[in-house]
């Protein structure tokens, strides 16, 4: 006999599945972060990942997404303002809220374009309008960039073929104005997706190496 949580999972599509466990609390994500996954996530997609050996930068998000091969590489065991990890290792370098952190990003995505192989992409994603964020003892919190200043960032690094993106409305700014380092969980019954282009919160982009 079929439970009644296996039911409702046939019975939904996959995100309206996605949007009830949210609304119920059995699936937490900031909403902060809600579009900028989602946008990010059909980028990647749109490539044949299965062929593509990924790198993450101080993260673990796309562990399982799928790739041909996925390694990461973790601050302070390796500092990516320092020195490439190699030269043509890899054809994706994932950024997912790390920039903001780093002293030196240019360093930083320059490093990434020695790393990728002729071709690969570097997918990025930062914040904007989010309060300030360092974790003591860590690493700090120093930079922010609008869609603009990442676009143009990237170009002056050496990288083509830039694709960026925001999200942001002031529902959710000011939600997330609570003291400390906590953020507003999304729940679809109550909060709007509804993209006010002047405040944005979140900034991605997706650039390739020639």
């Amino acid at each position: 006999m079929i439970g009644a949580k296996h039911l409702v999972k046939r019975l939904l599509k996959p995100e309206r599945h996605r949007q009830l466990r949210q609304a119920l609390g059995k699936e937490r994500i900031q909403w902060a972060r809600v579009v900028m996954d989602r946008e990010t996530l059909s980028l990647v997609s749109a490539l044949p990942y299965g062929e593509l050996d990924a790198l993450e930068i101080s993260g673990d998000g796309w562990s399982k997404f799928g790739f041909h091969s996925y390694r990461q590489l973790n601050y302070p065991e390796y500092d990516i303002c320092s020195s490439p990890a190699g030269e043509g290792i890899c054809d994706l370098v994932i950024f997912e809220q790390v920039l903001e952190h780093v002293r030196r990003p240019a360093m930083a995505v320059q490093n990434a374009l020695t790393m990728l192989r002729p071709g690969g992409r570097t997918l990025i994603t930062t914040p904007f309008l989010v309060k300030f964020h360092a974790f003591p003892g860590v690493y700090g919190d120093y930079h922010r960039w609008t869609e603009d200043g990442m676009r143009t960032f990237l170009e002056d690094a050496g990288f083509v073929n830039v694709v960026t993106g925001s999200w942001g409305n002031r529902k959710c700014l000011r939600a997330d104005l609570m003291h400390g380092l906590r953020w507003t969980d999304y729940n679809p019954l109550f909060h709007s997706l509804k993209n006010e282009p002047e405040w944005p919160i979140s900034v991605w982009a997706m650039a390739q190496k020639r």
